[in-house]
């Protein structure tokens, strides 16, 4: 690919791969937390992760449509903005509201995504990966 062309379609391999390592380590981190906390704190800890994996879902979808080379698809925008606001946050707030859940457990559960963002960008700049990619399309190019 030449270097003046234009991407025309987001890369979203790197949202796909933090969704499925932080089901996985939601899937571990509950199992771990029934065992040591009990029922409703390790059932927090996954709903508030599950929330948080759908919000991040929610947001690509909103930012696909939103932000494109050809415009904004106004229709769909205001599909995923109507999905995403009312529903996702209703539920958040009826999450917050069982009384078996504490906060503190659900925020571990939605922070568990941050922190793998995180990790997965400074496992890349640490390996390099990025610059060793970028040579590899350079040494195919000469």
């Amino acid at each position: 690919m030449n270097q003046r062309e234009m991407k025309t379609e987001l890369d979203l391999s790197f949202i796909l791969r933090t969704l499925k390592t932080t089901g996985v380590v939601l899937l571990i981190g509950a199992a771990f937390g029934l065992y040591y906390l009990g029922p409703w704190p390790s059932l927090a800890f996954l709903s508030g992760g599950t929330w948080g994996m759908v919000n991040l879902i929610f947001i690509t979808g909103l930012v696909r449509v939103t932000i494109r080379p050809e415009g904004v698809d106004t229709q769909k925008a205001l599909g995923w903005a109507i999905i995403k606001f009312p529903l996702l946050y209703g539920a958040g707030y009826f999450l917050l509201k069982v009384p078996q859940f504490e906060p503190l457990h659900l925020l571990a559960g939605f922070s568990l995504l941050l922190l793998i963002i995180v990790l997965k960008v400074v496992g890349r700049a640490i390996l390099g990966l990025d610059e060793k990619q970028q040579q590899n399309q350079n040494f195919g190019q000469v």
